[in-house]
This record gives structure tokens, C-alpha cells and sequence, in this order.
């Protein structure tokens, strides 16, 4: 597509976390396109865009390992913040890290490499100023430079990722010895439905000579 756009991510490690595994954290084999978009949004994101993924091309071996992290065991809940936002005061709206702490294993991944292919779309909300052509400068721009709102993660905050853009007419990179080419990945997150109760949405993931191809998020083959 003319305003499709390639972007290498990579990092030590990555946690795509399977939202079936309740207690211990356990990662998809590779990046799911939720947080494909995340680090898309986190370079550049307006109201009058919305990001697809449309490929993902795995360049190093898939690996994992497993860790012990420490978590906090609750949050706030929302009925407590909506009373502390009514009354105007956050007395008592407090999380002690420290008396609510809890060690989980975690199953992550090791050493990930990854090509994003991915286009845009304006939405509803583009004003007679958005155009394509100037969200694609301002996204090209900013990760060229390197530029993001805040700094794109790999699944979890704790594993950050590098970026790179792929310039037009650039050859894709070959893929690390090891990469597995053909592997079925079962079903997948495809990503959230905010305007459904944030319900989950997933497809079957299929690695074919080391590319995964996302289908679009009205496509018959994504599921509720």
C-alpha cells in the first residue's frame, strides 16, 4: 500500500502475555499484532488515524526462558477512583507497593527480532487537516529520529524496544540462522475491541516461510 510502513523492532527479551494463563505469565511464541500496534501508537497516534498490522516477519529464532518477577498483587479498583474523582480528594486512594508485593514465574521470550509491516486508515474523527500523506511524514520522521510519546515495550514495561525504520526500496533483512519458516501458532490475540466492552478478538496464527499474515480486523476469520 502506498502509505504502508516497515519498521524493525527487536530487544533482549519480550512477555506477550496469553490472557487464558490467569496466574503465571506465560508469552505467545511471537509478537501479537496488539502490541505491534502499541509500539506503532507509542512513535506517533492522533484521534484521525488508526493503525493495521498487515504483516509480521520473524528474524531470530523463537527461545524462551523463565524468570521470577515481582508484581503487585492488586490495583484500585475503578468503583474507588470514580468515588475519589466524585468527591473531589484522593485520601485514602493509595496502593502500598511494599505490603502487596508477590514474586510469579514468568515464561518470556529471549532474544526477538521482528519486521512490522503495517498501514493506516484516517477515522471519523480526521478534520479537514489530517491527510495521509501528513500523518506518513510525521510517523517517518519521528522513527527516523527516533522519536516516540513514550517509550514502546515489548509485551511488558520491563522489556523495552529498540526501533528502526525500514526506508522505501530498502530489501528485507534476512532472517537469523534458526528461524523456524513454517510453524502453526494456534490461535492468537488479535487484538481488543474497545467499542465492544474491550472484548478480545483472535485468529489463527500461521507462520509460513517466517512471515505471519494478520488478517484485517473485520475479516471473517477473526473471532470473539
Amino acid at each position: 500500500m502506498a502509505f504502508g510502513i516497515r519498521l524493525l523492532v527487536w530487544g533482549e527479551r519480550a512477555c506477550f502475555t496469553r490472557p487464558e494463563m490467569k496466574v503465571e505469565r506465560v508469552s505467545y511464541d511471537v509478537i501479537t499484532p496488539s502490541a505491534a500496534r502499541g509500539i506503532l501508537e507509542a512513535i506517533h497516534w492522533k484521534p484521525a488515524i488508526r493503525w493495521h498490522i498487515d504483516r509480521i516477519h520473524v528474524l531470530k529464532p523463537i527461545r524462551f526462558e523463565s524468570i521470577r518477577r515481582n508484581e503487585v498483587g492488586g490495583k484500585l479498583s475503578p468503583a474507588s477512583v470514580a468515588k475519589a474523582m466524585k468527591a473531589g480528594s484522593t485520601a485514602g486512594l493509595a496502593t502500598f507497593v511494599d505490603e502487596d508485593r508477590q514474586q510469579r514465574a514468568a515464561t518470556v521470550l529471549r532474544g526477538v527480532r521482528y519486521l512490522i509491516e503495517a498501514h493506516f486508515e484516517l477515522t471519523d474523527r480526521a478534520g479537514p487537516d489530517n491527510s495521509v500523506g501528513k500523518h506518513l511524514d510525521i510517523f517517518n520522521r519521528r522513527a527516523r529520529k527516533g522519536q516516540c510519546f513514550h517509550a514502546p515495550c515489548l509485551g511488558v514495561r520491563e522489556f523495552p524496544a529498540s526501533f528502526e525504520l525500514l526506508e522505501e526500496g530498502v530489501p528485507l533483512p534476512e532472517p537469523a540462522p534458526g528461524v523456524e519458516a513454517n510453524k502453526d501458532l494456534g490461535w492468537m490475540l488479535h487484538d481488543i475491541d474497545f467499542s465492544d466492552g474491550m472484548t478480545p478478538r483472535f485468529f489463527r496464527a500461521r507462520m509460513q516461510g517466517g512471515v505471519i499474515e494478520v488478517p484485517p480486523w473485520q475479516a471473517g476469520e477473526v473471532k470473539a
